[in-house]
């Protein structure tokens, strides 16, 4: 029985591998189609300038809240072509104060932005869901507080979309961590978001045409939000949520790769824990209510998202750790073979399967270290030795933090399943 496990540990290892590979080819392709790039001081000017509403939702958010809203005012986009609303939802500290302390300065007085105070439910679904009522733009714009884009960001996004406005009901640009010295789990943070943008976005993007809309730095078009019924009030993930109720009418979610925005990520292994265990509890639940879809009508795109999601979070996280737990049982049993000889070990060292494992994980490794130095040296000033020194600390250390932050958040669901309450709820990320 347990050599079966092991033989199914290494076919799910392979099945990564190929998967990675895939991803990464389609990322390496991206990147030498886009490699040159017209000059950012002299955009050409776009087809036209659809009114946007940006929206920034921000729960308690007065450390962050007065850069990220100076930075939209500050944006490469005609000023009475978009407008902001900031939300202070359900704020007890001086975020409206801070935002309002803008509003009086000479600087930014010919902007179309307001603060408006919410007392309402549904988190921030909630707050996109009563900003789709009062917006009057044709495209709703999101950055979290955190979020403060880049000047051309809403330029790149509106540019995207106009390329084909009725197959693209939405555009999402990057995100970029601002604060990525401050520690190693920061630095380590940045790593992850330099290979997730930089490769399986554009991976996916290049040969499927598959977009994921992100939390922030993205538009869509207002009136397919509503044709959809908005966003789900109180989802933990309403980003991943939407993303599926767009592919499923056969929208897709364009990439505007030049559209970036600078974000804080947690500092402390309290806040990325608590984070990263709500992201992915919430995209447990919206893969679980997805996977009806693979065996109807839907669109191709919608079945190869769910298949990814389902290999990704649940069969490679089982496989990694099933062998995980047989490569310790096995260091542990061949210790004590040493004074105890009548104790075996679980899988023989030395043996086939053993041999391989170790082959399959070299290859695991040399693949990731791969994958991580191409996107690091897409990207400008991030190639360097240093980050290379963490690539390699950060797989043994960092990157394992994801099967223990999985396993916590499919252990919640499943109390949840059984006690027929709701332990989960949303977390607010502490801002540092």
């Amino acid at each position: 029985m347990i050599d079966w496990l092991y033989v199914i540990a290494i076919i799910t290892i392979w099945l990564s591998i190929v998967m990675t590979i895939v991803t990464l080819s389609g990322g390496v392709i991206f990147i030498f189609k886009h490699m040159l790039h017209t000059d950012i001081e002299n955009l050409p000017p776009l087809k036209r300038y659809p009114k946007v509403t940006l929206v920034v939702p921000a729960h308690n958010e007065e450390i962050v809240i007065q850069d990220t809203v100076r930075a939209i005012l500050n944006l490469n986009y005609p000023k009475d072509r978009y407008e902001l609303l900031v939300y202070a939802d359900n704020c007890n500290d001086k975020t409206a104060e801070r935002v309002r302390h803008l509003q009086d300065s000479p600087e930014f007085v010919n902007n179309n932005f307001r603060v408006i105070e919410r007392t309402g439910t549904g988190g921030k679904a909630g707050v996109l869901n009563d900003a789709l009522k009062v917006a009057k733009g044709e495209y709703l714009g999101v950055y979290d507080a955190d979020a403060a884009p880049e000047q051309n960001a809403l330029y790149f996004l509106v540019q995207k979309i106009l390329e084909d406005p009725e197959r693209y009901a939405a555009s999402f640009g990057r995100n970029k961590t601002r604060n990525y010295q401050q520690n190693f789990l920061s630095r380590c943070i940045n790593l992850e978001i330099v290979n997730t943008q930089r490769i399986q976005h554009t991976g996916l993007w290049q040969l499927f045409k598959i977009g994921r809309i992100p939390g922030t730095n993205f538009i869509i078009n207002k009136k397919i939000v509503q044709s959809i019924g908005g966003w789900n009030n109180g989802a933990l993930t309403e980003d991943t949520a939407i993303s599926f109720s767009l592919m499923r009418s056969g929208k897709l979610i364009a990439l505007a790769h030049r559209a970036e925005a600078f974000q804080q990520e947690p500092e402390t292994l309290f806040a990325y824990y608590n984070q990263r265990k709500r992201w992915a509890r919430g995209n447990y639940e919206v893969i679980l209510d997805n996977m009806k879809y693979l065996f109807d009508r839907t669109p191709w795109r919608i079945k190869l998202e769910v298949g990814y999601y389902l290999c990704t979070f649940f069969w490679f996280n089982a496989a990694i750790i099933i062998s995980n737990v047989i490569f310790v049982s096995n260091l542990g049993f061949s210790f004590i073979h040493t004074f105890l000889p009548h104790i075996n070990t679980v899988v023989s060292l030395g043996g086939p399967l053993s041999i391989l494992f170790m082959i399959n994980w070299l290859l695991m490794f040399f693949l990731y270290l791969l994958q991580m130095n191409i996107a690091l040296a897409s990207d400008y000033g991030q190639a360097t030795v240093k980050n290379f020194f963490y690539t390699l600390i950060s797989y043994f250390t960092y990157a394992q933090l994801f099967i223990i932050v999985s396993a916590a958040a499919m252990y919640d669901m499943a109390k949840d399943k059984i006690t027929g309450q709701r332990t989960t709820k949303w977390y607010k990320t502490q801002r540092f």
